[in-house]
């Protein structure tokens, strides 16, 4: 059973948050979803499956997660879902792997995707403050996802981002 429900992975289960560059569609979600699905089915590490899941977030986040209890995803393996990601990105019209980006909710709720210069530049100008909910994509464990994925800027890494506004 290596596609397993993601609610039922323990805590310590290794996780990668994909965001989207643009909001994907209800068109093209199901696209994505379903070539994650067959990958996340066949997914191996060393010849042994892996007990994986994913959510969907926002029009914008993949979240991938893997039980480690099980089968520890390998380097190859991990390689092998970012080819699938990169695939699947012109069909999708946004880009999933790369990083660099901040993702942040507006005050109207929308998710928007732009640079960290940008993210100060918008604090310079009191678009973006403490209170800004953010998203952190560098989450590496479905623990600290449930924990807390989105946060106010004050109490995420993006906070630095609005010192060097100033």
């Amino acid at each position: 059973m290596p596609l397993t429900d993601f609610e039922s992975l323990p805590d310590d289960a290794r996780l990668w948050v994909f965001g989207a560059s643009a909001p994907i569609d209800e068109v093209d979600s199901p696209k994505l979803l379903t070539a994650v699905d067959l990958f996340l089915g066949q997914w191996k590490a060393h010849g042994h499956p892996l007990t994986s899941a994913r959510a969907w977030h926002d029009e914008r986040f993949l979240v991938i997660a893997v039980d480690q209890r099980t089968e520890g995803a390998s380097g190859c393996s991990i390689d092998g879902l970012f080819r699938l990601l990169q695939g699947q990105e012109k069909a999708i019209g946004a880009s999933m792997v790369g990083g660099g980006q901040v993702f942040f909710r507006d005050k109207v709720g929308l998710v928007h995707s732009i640079s960290r210069t940008e993210f100060a530049s918008l604090a310079k100008v009191g678009e973006v403050g403490a209170d800004t909910m953010v998203f952190d994509t560098s989450v590496a464990s479905l623990g600290a996802f449930r924990a807390g994925f989105e946060k106010p800027v004050r109490n995420s890494w993006q906070a630095q981002l609005l010192t060097v506004a100033r």
